[in-house]
């Protein structure tokens, strides 16, 4: 009885196709300089990786940080 009073779905309009992407051609010099920024944004990324000590192989320690300091071990 219910199908009797359902309003009817208008139909959708057509997909209309996606404009092209325009072309990446960058000159050398703004290709060094975004290439400078992102090493600059990797050398500044922090993260929890980099306090882990522990890795597949066990402990990885540097030679640096088995030695004894001034203020214990």
């Amino acid at each position: 009885m219910g199908s009797i009073f359902k309003p009817k779905m208008p139909p959708l309009p057509p997909v209309q196709p996606l404009p092209e992407p325009p072309k990446a051609e960058l000159s050398p010099e703004e290709e060094a300089r975004i290439q400078a920024e992102q090493a600059a944004i990797e050398r500044r990324r922090k993260g929890r990786k980099s306090t882990i000590l522990t890795g597949p192989l066990g402990i990885q320690e540097s030679e640096e940080s088995k030695l004894k300091t001034l203020l214990g071990e």
